[in-house]
This record gives C-alpha cells, sequence and structure tokens, in this order.
C-alpha cells in the first residue's frame, strides 16, 4: 500500500475540507443553507449545510492541485458539480421529489453516455453464464446511480450516519483494489475518505468541535452517493475489473435494503414511494431506545458486516450466483423484518422483562 500512497493530496483534502467547513458556516446562514429542527429533524438549533459543499471542493481542489483524479475524470467533476448543486438547491428551496429525480437522471446520463462509465456486464449472477447487457447497460446504470444517490441520501438522518457509512464503504473499496492487485487506483477513494474526516469531526461534534455542527446536507449525500456508485462501476467492469458486479452491491447492500424495504412498505400502503417518513432504519433504532450514537455504531456494524462479506466472497471467489441470491435472500429477511419491526420489539422487550424482571 505505501507504494501507492500519496499524502500530499490527502493531506490538501484534509485541510481544505477543515478550512472550508469553518469559513463557510457565516456564509451558510448569509444564503439560507441551514437546516431547523421540524418533525422530522429533531436536532437542536439551526445547523449550516455545507458540509457536502465543503467536501466536493477540498476533493476538486486536491485533484487539481496534485493531478491524482482530475486528469482523467473531468467529466467526473462535472457531474459532481451539477449533484452538488441540485443538492444545495434542495437544501435551501426543498424541491420536490419529482423534479429532484428528473435532474438526478440527467446527472446519471453524464457519466453512462459522456463518461462512458457505464454497466456492460452482471456477471454470473444466475448460473447459466455472465449476463451482458449491451445497449441496454446505459439505461440500466441510470437505475442504479440515481438509486444509489438516493439510498445514501436516505440513510444520512442521524450524525455521522452518511458519513460513517461512506467511510466504511469507500475503505472496503480500498481494500479490495489492493487485494486485487489494483494499488495504483486507491488514490481516489481515500482523497473522499480524507475530505470526509474534517467533516464528521464537526458533525459528530468531537472533542475540540464542540459547538460548531455542520451537517452535510442533500448535497454531501448526494455527491458522495454518486462518488460511490461512479466508484464501484468503474472497478467492476471491463477486462481489467478489480471486482465483480455483486461484490460491488454487498458493499452498498445495507443502504440499498433500507431504501428497497422503505420503499416496498410505502407502496404497499398506497403511498407515494418518493414520500418522506420517519420509519428508516436509524428511526427504528431511536423508538427502540437506543441513543442517536449507539444507533450509529450499530447501523454502522451492520454496514460493515455487509462489506465484509462482499470482501470475503471476493477473497475466497464465492461464486456470482450464491452471492446474488444470497442477497436476495437476505433482503426478503430484511423486508419482512422492517414490516414487523414493532411486533419483534415488543417480543424483545417481553422476553428481557422476563429473564431481567424489574
Amino acid at each position: 500500500m505505501m507504494d501507492y500512497l500519496q499524502l500530499i493530496p490527502l493531506f490538501t483534502a484534509f485541510f481544505v475540507a477543515l478550512i472550508l467547513l469553518v469559513v463557510m458556516t457565516p456564509l451558510a446562514h448569509q444564503f439560507g443553507l441551514v437546516d431547523q429542527p421540524s418533525y422530522r429533524k429533531r436536532h437542536s438549533g439551526i445547523v449550516p449545510l455545507t458540509g457536502g459543499v465543503a467536501i466536493f471542493v477540498a476533493v476538486l481542489v486536491a485533484s487539481v492541485l496534485t493531478d491524482v483524479w482530475m486528469k482523467n475524470n473531468p467529466l467526473f467533476f462535472t457531474a459532481s458539480a451539477f449533484i452538488v448543486l441540485l443538492g444545495m438547491l434542495d437544501d435551501r428551496f426543498d424541491l420536490s421529489a419529482k423534479g429532484r429525480l428528473v435532474c438526478q437522471f440527467g446527472v446519471a446520463s453524464i457519466m453512462a453516455w459522456s463518461a462512458q462509465n457505464y454497466i456492460t456486464s452482471l456477471g454470473d449472477i444466475f448460473g447459466f453464464g455472465e449476463v451482458y447487457l449491451g445497449l441496454g447497460g446505459y439505461f440500466f446504470t441510470l437505475i442504479c446511480v440515481v438509486g444509489v444517490i438516493n439510498a445514501v441520501n436516505m440513510i444520512d438522518g442521524i450524525d455521522g450516519l452518511a458519513g460513517g457509512m461512506s467511510l466504511v464503504v469507500l475503505a472496503s473499496v480500498v481494500s479490495l483494489l489492493l487485494i486485487s492487485g489494483n494499488g495504483a487506483a486507491i488514490m481516489e477513494p481515500l482523497v473522499i475518505i480524507a475530505a470526509i474526516v474534517p467533516f464528521l469531526a464537526f458533525n459528530l461534534s468531537l472533542k475540540g468541535f464542540k459547538g460548531n455542527k455542520i451537517f452535510m446536507g442533500d448535497a454531501g449525500s448526494m455527491f458522495v452517493g454518486l462518488t460511490i456508485v461512479w466508484l464501484l462501476v468503474d472497478h467492476t467492469q471491463g477486462a481489467n475489473a478489480s471486482l465483480r458486479p455483486i461484490t460491488g452491491v454487498w458493499l452498498i447492500g445495507l443502504p440499498l435494503m433500507d431504501m428497497a424495504a422503505i420503499m416496498f412498505r410505502r407502496a404497499r400502503k398506497g403511498q407515494s414511494v418518493l414520500r418522506p417518513d420517519r420509519k428508516h432504519l436509524h428511526n427504528i433504532f431511536m423508538r427502540a431506545g437506543f441513543s442517536s450514537r449507539r444507533s450509529l455504531v450499530a447501523i454502522l456494524l451492520m454496514g460493515a458486516a455487509y462489506c465484509l462479506i462482499g470482501i470475503l466472497g471476493e477473497v475466497y471467489q464465492v461464486p456470482d450466483y450464491i452471492m446474488f441470491w444470497g442477497f436476495m435472500a437476505l433482503l426478503v429477511i430484511y423486508s419482512t423484518a422492517i414490516m414487523n419491526i414493532w411486533k419483534i420489539i415488543r417480543f424483545v422487550r417481553t422476553i428481557k422483562r422476563q429473564i431481567f424482571p424489574v
């Protein structure tokens, strides 16, 4: 790893993000890029929504100045600039879900058509040979990109969750790149990680950063989601792919399952699948009696478990179709559990009272 590690880009991304997080706070209040408490947002005080903008600019500056990523990926930053702008407008004016979705598909088209970073193969996920998508890969990629962007956006509900989950996924990508012998590509996810770390320090109000809470905002969660799906598609396709497509699915398995379960539950009740609510995984943990910090740790451990399964499946070359059907089986179990979560919680509480009577 040390052969491929470049410290200057990492320090640049870290310190640019750190400086911007401080400098942009008064500007956030001036331009209305702030989050106020509401029924769905039960934080205290008015919090700046500039974390995502700072992360994006830090990655851009580090890439341009050190030529780590910008040289071969100008279209990545073009797509990212649009998604960050969309997120900022959504943070400021609360855009309609349908309008936001249309814009996200536009950004996805930059990745699939302009950058030609699209899914051509799904691997041998059915056990009958490799599944090639041909021209259909362009359209399938659009759906995947929008899906991942919204999955990361939806999971961003408590302090540290979107940023922490992103670190887990990106660190897993780094591990798989090293395992596959493609260590030369590790600087891409590492630069993103370096920019996210200072944000998490503010977001979690760690020692030395208390009193300066900052949220990632839709600009940040959508930018991170785009970055993750861009990297996964880039490294799962082509003759020199570093990991299999199904492995990439496992790496982002928890956000995807949470989004799928939420949409299924809403559709079953006749509600719009785009309608926001307070029934996400983090909401369930907190209503079950977990504190915000314990909910964060529990969900990140769940996300890490998904990533570990993906990594082990890649290392030991578990057949694609076993990994795929295993994922689908877990999705059914997860969705069923979420649909009956309050019955499960009541049952667990009853057993707990019987074992540990007060």
